[in-house]
């Protein structure tokens, strides 16, 4: 090192230097030669570089325009499931999953490319070579060689008196922002404490509207249109069927036949285990199956993934995303291997006078992988 690099410098001493000087101090303290240090727009005002900024500010506008149409339709477009009996209702409702993904990865993107861009066009063209040396602790003489070299850094980017720029970046990654934020609290529009009614997140569709009113239990045959009920002879040993709840008023209602299975909280996993089978119940849960039958949420309580593969032979539910297993021949559907922490919630089920799979009731607790309180 040159007697410059080893001296010790006092803050009075350090005061005086200009910041050029406390950059070229920094970085010989640091062992770095700047063999390059082109600037991209050497003389300032030039047609190339004000074309260079506009394509730029263009990018930031067009993220900015984006994320306030993505706010737009994620609040105000109509999302309610319509028939396809209204064809332009249909068409209106359809299109709200394709608009929020465009616009938002539109702004994702636009930011992006705004971002690159800058950089490609204005950050100065730097090869540097440092050579190896052992650290040391950061002295007075580091902290402020080291904010010299990022001031100047900073200046040289020009960042500072490009204000089409700086103005248009402030709008595109602040209506980002805005659009991050209400897609995220998006979720949280209904009262997360009600418990009242189908729609409250502690009860789902499984839920009577009023007392006597039998919710059959549903398989899918492919056609929303079909009501399949489940007997219990329908079912083999060992086999199982994802069924999903069925109200006689909705036998109908197109709306609710295909609503009713598209409900995150609704499928659930009717299991026939083998003969001989004798898993140990939850308590308060001893008589929420009928006989060999067994009834669980096929919502994972890990991350929501479906829980749609049933081992035969090991009386497993297996979560195909994160192989969380739930064992549901010896114990009431606990989870013996994997993330998952809780138990499938069980779906308590009997059998009608006319022989016909139906619900006792709803979950007795929330179904899926968080909900705001748990006693568990």
């Amino acid at each position: 090192m040159s007697e410059q690099e080893n001296k010790d410098y006092t803050e009075a001493e350090l005061a005086e230097m200009s910041r050029d000087e406390k950059m070229r101090l920094g970085l010989a303290l640091d062992d770095v030669e700047l063999v390059e240090y082109r600037d991209n727009f050497p003389v300032s005002g030039t047609r190339a570089e004000r074309r260079a900024e506009r394509n730029i500010a263009a990018w930031f506008v067009l993220a900015g325009l984006s994320a306030l149409a993505f706010i737009a339709v994620f609040i105000f477009w109509p999302w309610g499931y319509q028939p396809s009996t209204d064809p332009s209702a249909h068409f209106i409702y359809s299109l709200y999953n394709p608009l929020i993904g465009f616009f938002l990865g539109l702004s994702i993107l636009a930011v992006g490319i705004g971002v690159v861009q800058y950089q490609k066009k204005f950050i100065p063209h730097e090869v540097a070579v440092q050579q190896r040396h052992d650290g040391h602790g950061s002295s007075e003489v580091d902290r402020q060689t080291t904010a010299a070299i990022l001031a100047d850094a900073g200046n040289r980017s020009g960042i500072a008196r490009r204000k089409m720029i700086t103005r248009t970046a402030g709008f595109g990654l602040g209506a980002f922002g805005l659009g991050a934020g209400v897609f995220a609290l998006g979720g949280m529009v209904r009262n997360p404490w009600a418990e009242e009614g189908q729609e409250s997140l502690l009860h789902t569709g499984w839920m009577p509207e009023h007392p006597g009113e039998k919710i059959y239990l549903r398989r899918d045959t492919g056609n929303p249109h079909d009501v399949s009920l489940l007997r219990p002879e329908d079912i083999d040993a060992g086999g199982f069927e994802t069924v999903f709840p069925f109200r006689e008023a909705w036998r109908h209602d197109e709306h609710e036949l295909i609503t009713s299975m598209r409900k995150g909280d609704a499928p659930v996993m009717l299991i026939r285990l083998r003969p001989g089978s004798k898993p140990l119940k939850r308590k308060g849960q001893e008589d929420f199956n009928y006989g060999d039958y067994y009834a669980y949420s096929k919502i994972c309580t890990h991350l929501g993934c479906p829980t749609s593969l049933f081992e035969q032979q090991t009386g497993r539910l297996l979560c195909p995303c994160h192989q969380s297993q739930f064992d549901v021949v010896n114990t009431y559907a606990k989870p013996v291997f994997g993330p998952a922490t809780r138990a499938l919630p069980q779906l308590p089920i009997t059998v009608d006078e006319d022989g016909y799979f139906v619900a006792k009731g709803d979950f007795i607790e929330p179904v899926g992988p968080a909900y705001w309180e748990r006693k568990s």
